[in-house]
């Protein structure tokens, strides 16, 4: 079976660089790095008093971790906004957290080397349960301020109807 069925002279797995994450139909600006997407089962042990030495295993609850989303420090706002839906502070006794639109379903796409959309992920019912709107300032160092949001999510799925692309070909001049 060839890994890749559109393009069986493909051999490489894709890469981890090119990537987009969209909610409320848009691509947010400048997202530099995605944690990765983790869901863990745990096994329920049981074992019958009469049965040999033996402990049966079965599964139990799915948990799916938090996805950590960073970017370079810029003027937009979408960051913040989502946080301040999950607690504004001055926003005054009783409208703290927005209720009615604090959670958002996300799109995480994967992008092969020429740009084209190769897997997509739909992450459901996405809330921000950390939100870091400067990092560490340090006059000595030579580095980007980055702002992140850890968002808790009720699971994810692939989108199947995201299918393997033709990818390009490019021919030497004459």
């Amino acid at each position: 079976m060839a890994e890749f069925s559109v393009n069986p002279e493909r051999f490489d797995p894709y890469k981890n660089f090119k990537f987009r994450v969209k909610w409320d139909g848009r691509y947010v600006a400048g997202v530099s790095k995605i944690s990765a997407l983790k869901r863990t089962t745990e096994p329920v042990e049981h074992r019958s008093g009469g049965d040999p030495s033996i402990v049966h295993k079965s599964p139990g609850q799915t948990r799916y971790d938090a996805i950590t989303l960073e970017r370079g420090v810029t003027h937009d706002i979408e960051f913040e906004q989502w946080a301040n839906k999950v607690y504004n502070y001055g926003s005054g006794l009783g409208s703290e957290v927005s209720l009615k639109d604090f959670r958002k379903d996300i799109i995480i796409e994967l992008h092969n080397e020429a740009g084209q959309t190769v897997l997509a992920y739909k992450v459901y019912r996405c809330w921000v349960s950390e939100y870091q709107a400067l990092p560490d300032l340090d006059a000595s160092a030579n580095a980007s301020a980055i702002q992140s949001i850890k968002l808790e999510n009720e699971g994810w799925e692939r989108d199947y109807d995201v299918t393997e692309p033709t990818e390009p070909s490019f021919t030497e001049p004459s």
